[in-house]
């Protein structure tokens, strides 16, 4: 892969396995020997200690990628409320800089082959006055993987998602079906051939439900081989190649 490439990860909703995807991919592109950064641009319900406040799914994403790189520009925001980050940030009085989450990304891709970010919760979530989540995306110019659950719902989840990403014009490599519990119902079996067909993007992976994954006990290895086993990478890497770069609008 080329230097300079950059993948959005993104979800249907907020509890998806967004940061599961994220940092396994991650992880598993470390452990094939590219050189990769991570960023959460911005994370909201940070748990405050000694007076900071602390990004888990930052803290994780950098531990999996084993990214040198200082929180403080892996997670550029952070904020205490759990809810939507620009929710959060308006009471919390804090102004988020889309600018400046573009400037650390461009400064990532310039340094690292691929660079890794994860989102907040969905496509239409506040992040800044009069942005959403979509308008960030945009701004940064990075091709989407949209990470789905496999329960009972998410069909009308994936494929608003992905006319959404389609309507705005941002390229989408594919999807990766999530079991965030441990399940074997009908709807969970079915699911991955529905969303399949009508679905204008390709499935990328089908991750099974493990009680640890994405825990604190998780190491990058097992994130990394988890992947390899459940995600097409390959099918990532060549798509994300290909992918043009196309100018903010």
């Amino acid at each position: 892969m080329s230097p300079g490439k950059a993948i959005f990860i993104t979800g249907t909703d907020t509890g998806v396995g967004k940061t599961v995807v994220a940092a396994g991919l991650a992880a598993c592109l470390r452990a094939r020997g590219l050189a990769v950064g991570v960023m959460k641009p911005l994370e909201s319900g940070c748990p405050s200690r000694g007076g900071s406040l602390i990004p888990r799914d930052g803290s994780f994403l950098k531990r999996m990628a084993r990214c040198p790189e200082p929180l403080e520009r892996i997670v550029p925001f952070r904020l205490r409320h759990a809810l939507a980050p620009g929710v959060a940030a308006e009471m919390e009085g804090v102004e988020v800089d889309l600018g400046r989450i573009a400037g650390i990304c461009r400064d990532f891709m310039r340094r690292y082959q691929v660079t890794i970010l994860e989102g907040a919760g969905g496509l239409l979530v506040p992040v800044a006055a009069g942005a959403l989540m979509a308008d960030l995306i945009r701004l940064l110019s990075t091709p989407v993987i949209v990470v789905t659950r496999a329960d009972l719902g998410t069909i009308n989840h994936t494929l608003l998602t992905l006319e959404h990403l389609a309507r705005e014009g941002i390229p989408v490599l594919g999807w990766i079906m999530n079991h965030t519990r441990r399940c074997a119902d009908s709807a969970s079996r079915t699911n991955p051939r529905v969303v399949s067909s009508y679905a204008g993007a390709p499935m990328l992976g089908l991750i099974p439900y493990r009680e640890n994954l994405g825990s604190r006990r998780c190491t990058w290895r097992e994130m990394a081989e988890c992947i390899e086993r459940s995600v097409a990478v390959d099918d990532i890497l060549r798509r994300v190649s290909g992918v043009e770069e196309a100018p903010p609008r």
